[in-house]
Formats: C-alpha cells, sequence, structure tokens
C-alpha cells in the first residue's frame, strides 16, 4: 500500500505515457500499481534529479569497470584451499557439499550416476511439494553422469564439478528446452542453443538435473508466480523462499542439486539463499557473461551461485567467470585465481553499516541480533569493525528502482503492446509503473548514478568491506515479496556481495549477513564469509 498520496501529476503522467506507447491499460491496473506502492519511489526518484547537477557525466560513460590490479597475496594459486563445513539446515536436508564429494567422485568411492540418481529420487519424493523445479532433465542428466564416470575412470578428470549434479535457473538458455522466464509468454520457446553459464558448467562435467522455478520474467523478490505457483521454503512450507531464484535455492537447500545458478537484479541470489540458510554470491558486474540469460534489467543483472558452502561458491565463480564477446558487459579481468581462502582476517577492516540515510537501522532485533554475531566472529579473528554512516544507501535504493524499472519496461515494451493479458498481475503492474518516470529519467538516473558511485568508492578509503544484515527478518508468508533493503543498491553499484548464514529466528526461520567488496575483490568477501563460516 502506498504510504503516501499520489501526485496527480504522476498519475496524468503515467496514463499520458502509457497510451502514447500503445498499451491497452485499465483503470484497475492503474488503482493496482498505486495500491501496491508502485508510484512511491516514482515521486522519490524525482525529488533526487531535482538535486543533481545536469552537468554530472552519466554513469554509462564512464570506466568505472575496469579492473583493479590484482593482489599477489590473494592470487596464490589457481583454485581455493578449503576445508569443508556446512550451514544450519533442515533435518530432511543433505549437507554434504560440493566439496566433499568432489573427492569422493575424482577416487570413485562413489560415481556421478549414484548422485544423479539420489537427487533425482529427492526431486521425485520433494519436488510436489515445493515446487523448487520448472523442468527435471532426467535423461539427460543420467547420460551425462554416466559420461562423467567414463571420463574419470579414463583419468580424464575436469575438476571439483566433474559428475556434480547441479540445477539452473529457468531463463537461461540450454539447447532443445523451453526457457520460460517464469512466464506465460516464453512458455512454448525452445532455445537451440546453451547459455554462457550452462556452456561453462558443461565444460566443466557438470550434471544438469533441471531448470528451476522462478517469479515471472525475474521481476519480483519473491517466488509469487501467477503462472507456476510459489516455491515452498523447506524450513517451514508456509513460508516464501525468496526471489527471484527461488528454485534453485529450494533445490539446493533440500538437497534436490549440490549448487545451483542464479540471477541477482536486486538481490534475487541472495535474497533466496539467506531464506534458505545458504550461501549467495552476486559477484562484480560484468565479471560473468549473461549471454543466452533472458535480461530483466541489462546494467542491474548479475550472474552467480547459490550453494551450500562458501568453498563451494567459490569453485563456481572459479569456473562461471570468463570475458564473452558476446556479451559486452564482461570486461576482460585477469582469470580467476582465489587462494587460500582459510588465511584468515587479521588486520582487515570491516565497516559496519549504522545509518544508511534513515537515520534508523531498518531490520528486526532478530536479524540485528545475529547480524552483529556474525560480525563478532570476524572481531575474535582480527577483523577491525568499523562503525559507517552510508547515507548514499537510501538514495541509492530510489536511483535503483527506478533504472529497474525503466530498463525493464523498454525490454518488455512489444510484449505489453501486444499480449499484456499474458502477465501475471503482480508483475504487470509493477512493468506498468515505470511508464509514470517523465521525459529523459533514463539519462537522469545514469547521471545520479554516477555522483553517488563517485562519492561511495571513497569509503573503501577507510574500510576493505562494508557489512549490512542480509535481510531485515526472515522469510515472509508464502508468496509473498521480500523487501530489497539490503540488496538491491549494490546491483546498481555493481559491486561483488555475498550472504551467509548466520543464525535463526525463533520461528527458526534462517537469517544471514552480507558483506560486500569493491570491484574485483571477490577474493576477500570469500576469505571473510568463510571466517564466519568455519567458526
Amino acid at each position: 500500500m502506498s504510504e503516501n498520496p499520489i501526485p496527480a501529476r504522476v498519475l496524468n503522467q503515467l496514463r499520458h505515457n502509457l497510451q502514447t506507447a500503445s498499451i491497452a491499460f485499465t483503470e484497475a491496473d492503474i488503482q493496482g500499481i498505486i495500491d501496491k506502492g508502485f508510484l512511491d519511489r516514482v515521486v522519490a526518484f524525482e525529488q533526487i534529479i531535482d538535486q543533481t547537477s545536469m552537468d554530472a557525466v552519466p554513469d554509462h560513460l564512464k570506466e568505472w569497470h575496469n579492473p583493479q590490479p590484482v593482489n599477489e597475496k590473494l592470487a596464490a594459486t589457481s583454485s581455493p584451499s578449503i576445508t569443508s563445513t556446512t550451514s544450519i539446515k533442515p533435518d530432511t536436508t543433505s549437507t554434504q557439499t560440493i566439496t566433499d564429494i568432489a573427492a569422493q567422485l575424482q577416487t570413485r568411492q562413489i560415481s556421478s550416476l549414484e548422485l544423479t540418481e539420489q537427487v533425482l529420487e529427492r526431486i521425485a519424493q520433494r519436488d510436489s511439494t515445493l515446487n523448487a523445479y520448472q523442468l527435471v532433465l532426467a535423461d539427460e542428466a543420467r547420460a551425462a553422469a554416466q559420461q562423467a564416470d567414463k571420463s574419470i575412470a579414463n583419468g580424464d578428470y575436469r575438476g571439483a564439478l566433474h559428475g556434480v549434479p547441479i540445477a539452473v535457473k529457468d531463463l537461461m538458455a540450454m539447447a532443445g528446452t523451453v526457457t520460460t522466464a517464469g512466464s506465460k509468454i516464453y512458455a512454448e520457446t525452445i532455445t537451440d542453443f546453451d547459455a554462457a553459464a550452462v556452456e561453462r558448467l558443461r565444460e566443466a562435467g557438470a550434471v544438469i538435473v533441471g531448470k528451476t522455478r522462478l517469479s515471472e520474467f525475474a521481476y519480483s523478490p519473491g517466488s509469487n508466480n501467477a503462472h507456476y505457483g510459489p516455491t515452498r521454503n523447506p524450513w517451514n512450507l508456509e513460508r516464501d523462499s525468496g526471489g527471484s531464484s527461488s528454485g534453485s535455492a529450494v533445490a539446493v537447500a533440500d538437497g534436490m542439486a549440490y549448487g545451483a545458478l542464479g540471477t541477482d537484479t536486486g538481490g534475487s541470489i541472495r535474497i533466496p539463499a539467506t531464506f534458505c540458510g545458504l550461501v549467495g554470491l552476486k559477484p562484480t558486474f560484468g565479471r560473468i557473461s549473461l549471454y543466452g540469460a533472458t535480461s530483466l534489467a541489462w546494467s542491474l543483472d548479475h550472474l552467480g551461485p547459490i550453494t551450500r558452502s562458501v568453498g563451494d561458491a567459490a569453485l563456481l565463480l572459479n569456473v562461471l567467470a570468463d570475458h564473452d564477446t558476446r556479451d559486452i558487459r564482461t570486461s576482460p579481468t585477469p582469470p580467476m585465481a582465489l587462494g587460500n581462502l582459510d588465511r584468515g582476517v587479521k588486520g582487515l577492516r570491516i565497516g559496519v553499516l549504522n545509518d544508511d540515510g534513515t537515520g534508523e537501522m531498518p531490520a528486526s532485533p532478530e536479524a540485528i541480533t545475529a547480524w552483529q554475531k556474525g560480525l563478532a566472529l570476524l572481531e575474535q579473528q582480527g577483523a577491525h569493525l568499523i562503525s559507517l554512516n552510508v547515507p548514499e544507501i537510501h538514495t541509492l535504493r530510489v536511483l535503483h528502482a527506478a533504472m529497474l524499472g525503466l530498463e525493464a519496461s523498454a525490454y518488455h515494451l512489444r510484449h505489453l503492446r501486444t499480449r499484456l493479458d499474458d502477465y501475471g498481475e503482480f508483475m504487470r503492474q509493477r512493468v506498468l509503473a515505470a511508464f509514470a518516470y517523465g521525459a529523459h529519467a533514463y539519462m537522469y538516473v545514469q547521471q545520479a548514478r554516477g555522483v553517488f558511485r563517485e562519492r561511495c568508492n571513497r569509503y573503501f578509503e577507510q574500510i576493505d568491506l562494508l557489512s549490512t544484515p542480509a535481510q531485515p527478518e526472515g522469510a515472509p508468508s508464502l508468496g509473498t515479496p521480500a523487501p530489497t533493503t539490503f540488496t538491491g543498491v549494490f546491483n546498481i553499484l555493481g559491486w561483488p556481495a555475498i550472504s551467509v548464514p548466520v543464525g535463526v529466528t525463533t520461528d527458526q526461520l534462517p537469517l544471514g549477513l552480507q558483506l560486500v567488496g569493491k570491484p574485483w575483490d571477490e577474493e576477500t568477501v570469500l576469505c571473510a564469509a568463510r571466517a564466519i563460516e568455519r567458526m
């Protein structure tokens, strides 16, 4: 529900822009947009732009994404050195990590086919209740597992993902499969190629067991999908699993995959990972190719892993990170070379968010307590905690919402004109709301984005990492979108961020801690997350 009356000027602008775009909206949709509060940030955005200099250079013209020099201390080896631990899990959940199982596969103590059959059996038992999979590729997975076993037996071991059952979010193209992107519009669209991330998984010998559920076109931080239904949280079936990578998180949490790929435009990896007691990593913007992944917002989309451990996230990042000429967003950074993740955090300066520009910490007492316990673990291991006010965060939330709405509405314009009724209500009204932004709004948000990026970059003169709660509270009721309070900000900045479990609520719902690093410094982010995990 909108907190304040929406100015008539904004409503008139919304109606006028929709009419100009030849979109056959209804007044019921206008009222739904108002009731859901989708216009509140349009009003806030205009206030920000009024205070932004028109001489500011738009962010898209700056080369902020140029890779930083590689720290030699952080690039000692070609793969992470870790000792596997596990996060808190429901009693029904498998706790083996990729790291655990990789050694057994390499030494042939267990076969990939055995693992794959176990995962497929788990899917058969549980997915009718949880609704994590859009498509199960049982026959293909068995064939890939058999090939992995044959290759390993012949001495052709490709690395830690070889023979491991993995799931991918159903907005990534896979040759010969339908890629719905959680929509009715793409429900019969068969792709004839693999997304870049799928290519990388196949090259690493991973066994792809299926494609997972998501909110419609990934445009919700909850599992509220009008076409395919919500995805239940295995910790509590009446609670939501978060979005938009709902199915990926639930598949990993409930033993229906050993790891999964998600995408993150405003928190869509970190939110479901947090709610399901997992690790969710959003790398630096441009670190992993999004070629073959259905877009939500071109300049905010990120791709990354959801796993049971920090070490597993590092393994998947090593496989996925690559410059790709098919995706101009990817940067020709040095190859990933993660060093020893157990090297510790002694001397690391960790900024602890105090004031985000609202004058308060927008999180529940339980979430704050769990977050502080995680921070205490870092301090016990030699990290320095530095209380930090980052008032820019509140403004960046508004800019993120504007950028997301403007890019998503541009992507969907053709379908909004011709297939409006094929969108579910939440998705339809959220994307229509973006037409309330005025002329030149996209250029203005780029100007403001550049100004606030420069301000925020200066914080790294004082700190090495920034920490916030991962979510303001535990998982909401089933089908309820989660807030992007602490997540979307780091999509518009493009900084790497990870969510790691740090406790549970009194209702036994997972809570998480978020760590955010400077661009291209995923290693420090992973090392600090690892330090929390191993305690």
